[in-house]
């Protein structure tokens, strides 16, 4: 889905009176009441004043959940650390209203946008997701081709572009998400998850292009560990959704190899890369064969 136009949306236009803002925080106690008064000043500006913001604070050692309570917003409070996903999934049962926009408490996302997003998910879209640009969005040298093969890998997923797969400002319905909780992420990767989860369930999404801003406080993510765990998700998005996807590319891997396999025999004249080939042949059907079961298999458990 190719980005909407970058555009200012007046409180006029929004038809939504109300909605849920849920933020998930974990030692954020530098930016929380900044960031609860902001978005309190946009709703009321925005023609939403009548939507509730909910911060659930995940286990804070600091004054986080009180700082947020004093800016006036909802909190739920976590015992400990539970991780973002799972704050999320908290909030998002807990919210007053069907639409909620989640986003963060470090101020990096500008939440005087919501009121965009809330209007392009009014035109009939599932899920509105803020599509970030800028230099601190690209970050170190490291994260630009990370980044870049997890979006290939969502993509292949998705069977569509993705512009931006795990972004934490985005609009959606209580109702349609809550389908899919139990199969998302309760960690970092919860919006890839989320994003997967619409795209592979032929939900229609739009990404609207958004300014990314520096970050108020230290970061809680984990770029190695979270981006290995960002790649099982995918994976098993894949297995979930779309299984026969996956065996197929295993399938097609065998085949390449069994056909590499006879031009080295044919090359050689030697019969031993005939019998590689061959082996690779019987393990392609063999993977195809799988791939055909998961997909009943998930065709009968989905029913």
């Amino acid at each position: 889905m190719s980005p909407a136009p970058d555009r200012q949306i007046g409180k006029e236009e929004v038809s939504v009176s109300r909605i849920s803002v849920v933020i998930p925080a974990y030692n954020e106690e530098e930016a929380i009441a900044s960031t609860v008064t902001e978005i309190r000043e946009i709703l009321d500006g925005g023609g939403l004043a009548d939507s509730e913001i909910l911060v659930v604070d995940d286990g804070s050692a600091d004054r986080t959940a009180d700082l947020a309570e004093g800016a006036g917003a909802r909190v739920l409070r976590n015992p400990h650390n539970v991780g973002y996903g799972s704050a999320l999934k908290r909030g998002i049962k807990a919210a007053t209203h069907d639409t909620i926009c989640i986003t963060d408490a470090d101020m990096t996302y500008p939440v005087d946008r919501i009121p965009d997003l809330v209007y392009e998910y009014e035109q009939g879209f599932d899920m509105v997701v803020g599509m970030r640009t800028g230099h601190h969005y690209r970050g170190s040298m490291f994260k630009g081709p990370l980044r870049t093969l997890l979006r290939m890998l969502v993509e292949f997923a998705a069977g569509r572009k993705v512009p931006d797969a795990n972004s934490g400002l985005r609009v959606f319905s209580k109702e349609t998400v809550s389908q899919h909780l139990n199969h998302l992420c309760d960690t970092f990767s919860f919006t890839t998850s989320m994003t997967l989860a619409y795209m592979m369930t032929s939900r229609f999404v739009r990404h609207i292009p958004i300014d990314y801003h520096e970050r108020v406080g230290s970061t809680k993510v984990r770029l190695l560990s979270d981006s290995l765990r960002t790649l099982q998700y995918i994976t098993q998005s894949i297995m979930y959704y779309n299984p026969m996807k996956i065996f197929v590319l295993f399938s097609l891997v065998c085949v390449i190899g069994a056909s590499l396999s006879f031009l080295a025999g044919a090359l050689l004249g030697i019969r031993a890369p005939y019998f590689l080939g061959l082996g690779g042949l019987v393990v392609a059907l063999f993977m195809f064969g799988l791939g055909l079961m998961a997909d009943l298999l998930r065709q009968i458990l989905i029913k």
